[in-house]
């Protein structure tokens, strides 16, 4: 069994900046890609940014320029820094693993709510 703990989120002023950190670890050794989905109030679970093991990105447009998505392979973790947040970044933000066979893993998801 896999398991993912997001850890960083937290209240932030808009402008401000956060690094969300995620820790993969029970029986894992490789995976195909990591990643960050978030999921406002009312709104469906979307694409937040994906870094493959070959370390190939994918960012939501809505979060190019600001956001920027790191691995550490060997620590199994991976990190979203988030720079320039607005108010609509507000949400449980989620970590996600694909396996090579196919499986996906999420964590439980850490709050991230930007407001003055």
């Amino acid at each position: 069994q896999v398991q993912l703990v997001e850890s960083g989120g937290g209240l932030v002023q808009p402008g401000g900046s956060l690094r969300l950190s995620c820790a993969a670890s029970g029986s894992i050794s490789s995976f195909a890609a990591m990643g960050w989905y978030r999921q406002a109030p009312g709104k469906e679970r979307e694409l937040v940014a994906t870094a493959t093991s070959g370390g190939i990105t994918n960012y939501a447009d809505s979060v190019k320029g600001r956001f920027t998505i790191s691995r550490e392979n060997a620590k199994k973790m991976v990190f979203l820094q988030m720079n320039s947040l607005k108010p609509e970044d507000t949400a449980v933000y989620y970590c996600r693993l694909n396996t090579y066979y196919g499986t996906t893993y999420w964590g439980k998801g850490t709050l991230v709510t930007v407001s003055s």
